[in-house]
């Protein structure tokens, strides 16, 4: 199967301010019709690189290429930054309707008022807001405002979509209602999207490729579920919620790319094919730990299957954190109503158990 071409690349993009270097990419590329999104922590350099990409921040050098052509005079940016939109975290609207604002980028392109009004009332339909079309864009509440700054970007069929932090500044209510409505307009018009967010559940839900970004450099890209379940280092693993971190050695190899690996006193079986010896890194996604109060006799699935004592019980998001303490930390996400009838209490003895597959082992770098 063919690769199609990257409809935008940058090759060594380097960014300062104030004489320090903030982004040090070397390649970069984003492809058509697939949706990106650059996710780490405050500082790393998401927003940065996407105003970079969308030609809003000088480069100090670098060169990006759009459609295979390079982006190097002023004709060629004014040309590229035609056919692009960006949506920011604080709408910026013009002081007149919310019709007016949805239709001001195709006012700019020449196109003919009928036509650009009835295509700015398309995408007012589609992102539930018609009946604010004549209303002052100064007396929209913030969902309403952003709905409409998406409405304008959507409007001008921009050949790439930049987002950057677009939901950050919504109540979750309103949150979610518009990146629903957001993922279903992206999918209905194919439209090629670059969003920059601290919230790995928006990328989640809209992405088909991630990029994690640390110190202003790309630490690593891939599809969703590689990044999320695969990380590279400690770094990502960590900060896509890899909350399980385990330092151990390959102590033998087992047929069908079995391991059993030595942590601490404790042994544990996963998935790889690193040499004996050899030093490695456990990660273990918390929701892949499974808790139960059976007797340790009784069979189970999974091939890790330990007694622990229950450190904490805590709140977390819409999960209750289990911190365990089975010879080594482990950490495992349950529901509410699986706490209530497991009838976990801190100190209590239970089972954890996780499969060989839910294990992700990397080399440990010296």
């Amino acid at each position: 199967m063919t690769m199609s071409a990257p409809i935008l690349q940058g090759k060594r993009l380097v960014v300062k301010r104030g004489g320090i270097t903030v982004l040090d990419i070397p390649d970069f590329e984003i492809k058509k019709g697939g949706v990106l999104s650059l996710i780490g922590p405050n500082g790393s350099g998401k927003s940065t690189l996407l105003l970079t990409l969308s030609c809003l921040l000088k480069l100090y050098k670098g060169t990006l290429i759009f459609n295979g052509r390079q982006i190097n005079n002023r004709q060629s940016e004014l040309d590229y930054r035609r056919q692009i939109a960006v949506v920011f975290q604080d709408p910026l609207l013009f002081d007149t309707t919310v019709l007016e604002n949805v239709s001001s980028g195709l006012k700019i392109r020449g196109v003919d008022k009928r036509e650009r009004t009835r295509i700015a009332e398309d995408y007012l339909e589609r992102l539930g807001i018609p009946h604010l079309a004549k209303r002052s864009a100064c007396k929209l509440s913030g969902g309403e405002a952003q709905r409409t700054s998406i409405a304008r970007a959507f409007a001008i069929r921009p050949a790439i979509l930049f987002l950057d932090e677009p939901f950050s500044a919504l109540d979750p209510p309103t949150h979610e209602g518009l990146i629903s409505d957001l993922n279903r307009l992206l999918q209905e018009t194919d439209t090629t999207a670059v969003m920059a967010t601290h919230d790995q559940m928006d990328a989640l839900r809209l992405s088909d490729r991630i990029a994690v970004l640390q110190q202003g450099k790309v630490a690593q890209t891939g599809s969703a579920d590689m990044v999320m379940n695969h990380p590279i280092n400690e770094f990502v693993a960590s900060f896509v919620g890899m909350d399980t971190v385990l330092t151990g050695t390959v102590r033998e190899i087992l047929e069908g790319d079995r391991m059993i690996l030595a942590v601490g006193k404790r042994e544990i079986e996963a998935v790889g094919d690193l040499p004996k010896g050899e030093d490695v890194l456990c990660f273990v996604r918390p929701e892949n730990v499974i808790l139960s109060t059976d007797s340790p006799a009784e069979h189970s699935s999974a091939r890790n299957t330990f007694s622990g004592r229950i450190v904490r019980i805590a709140p977390h998001g819409l999960f209750y954190r289990v911190d365990l303490n089975c010879g080594f930390d482990l950490i495992s996400y349950i529901t509410r109503s699986s706490l209530d009838s497991l009838g976990l209490r801190e100190g209590q003895t239970v089972k954890a158990s996780f499969k060989a597959t839910a294990i992700h082992v990397i080399k440990k770098s010296s």
